[in-house]
């Protein structure tokens, strides 16, 4: 009897009459059981080795002589835990939550991190008062926030505010405005109007493209320079794109402090900063973003609501550090 819990495992030699193909058809190909675009999910979360070296890369060729060995994961189950964690809730009714998401929640379960998520804790802290979405019992994620920013976000309770919510979201009519501190010195007020679509040469990666993509535009405000080395601004988003501020601000030579993404090197401008501030600056562990402010019209009550959150201890300290300079 087979474990269901236990991990499947594949293994391949690769001959001369298999070589040469791309390796995410093969193996559909080989197993049979799996679509090709599991296959190539598999691939990209580091299931798969060639001889005993992990590859990420679905359109890696095949060559002969070469072991391929794909672990395929035991099934979780479809729907998300209930779990009971803290919430840091600002607003709640019978149709929304409003929360202050911490830097480091990762919103949706997903492979590597199939528990402790917002959605889990939503799901533990709501209970039956969820009428459900979609037909099932579940919070209605109208918007994220990367794991590392923090900030706030609303979460849907029942259909009419998840279709309402999605509906604003897709018109743009939210008040949204996020606080973020850059490389280099910004100017009073610019705009960033840039396609942004997927890095081609690292899918990680989001950057902007003259080909393809999605529009994106970006109005950014400085609000404080700091030796004309970092610059704190607001941003507010006139669409909403994967990795939007952070992409437009590093395309434009102002990447974010702190971020892992997008901050391949220590940037020219850290030289200006005394060194105290420099090292806070250079050794903050995340993207310095924050989501500051959110305003949107109740879909019951017609009501306008406005929420406003100061940014967290950490993102302050460095502040300080800054205006110490």
């Amino acid at each position: 009897m087979t474990d269901a819990h236990a991990p499947t495992r594949f293994d391949f030699d690769i001959s001369p009459e298999q070589a040469g193909q791309r390796l995410d058809r093969f193996l559909a190909d080989a197993i049979g059981t799996l679509s090709r675009s599991r296959v190539k999910s598999l691939i990209e979360a580091g299931q798969v080795s060639c001889d005993g070296a992990t590859t990420r890369e679905p359109s890696e060729t095949t060559r002969a002589g070469r072991q391929i060995t794909l672990i395929v994961p035991p099934a979780t189950p479809a729907r998300p835990q209930a779990e009971d964690h803290d919430l840091p809730i600002i607003f709640e009714d019978r149709d929304l939550i409003v929360l202050d998401k911490p830097a480091g929640l990762v919103v949706h379960p997903a492979p590597g991190n199939e528990t402790g998520t917002l959605v889990n804790a939503l799901l533990g802290h709501c209970g039956e008062d969820l009428e459900g979405i979609g037909g099932e019992k579940r919070p209605g994620i109208v918007h994220r926030l990367d794991k590392d920013t923090s900030g706030l976000m609303v979460v849907a309770k029942t259909p009419l505010a998840h279709n309402a919510l999605s509906e604003a979201f897709a018109a743009r009519d939210i008040d949204r405005a996020y606080q973020a501190l850059a490389w280099g010195l910004l100017p009073s007020t610019i705009s960033y109007d840039g396609a942004i679509g997927r890095d081609k040469r690292d899918r990680k990666r989001m950057t902007v493209v003259t080909h393809g993509g999605k529009h994106a535009l970006t109005h950014i405000r400085c609000l404080e320079a700091f030796d004309a080395s970092v610059s704190l601004i607001e941003c507010k988003l006139a669409t909403g794109r994967t990795h939007q501020i952070r992409v437009h601000l590093s395309q434009a030579g102002h990447p974010l402090l702190g971020d892992p993404v997008y901050l391949r090197r220590i940037p020219a401008a850290a030289r200006g900063l005394g060194d105290l501030a420099r090292r806070a600056a250079l050794d903050f562990p995340r993207q310095a973003l924050h989501a500051a402010r959110l305003g949107f019209t109740h879909p019951r009550t017609k009501e306008a609501l406005l929420f406003t959150s100061e940014p967290p201890a950490d993102f302050q300290s460095l502040l300080r550090s800054l205006r110490g300079s």
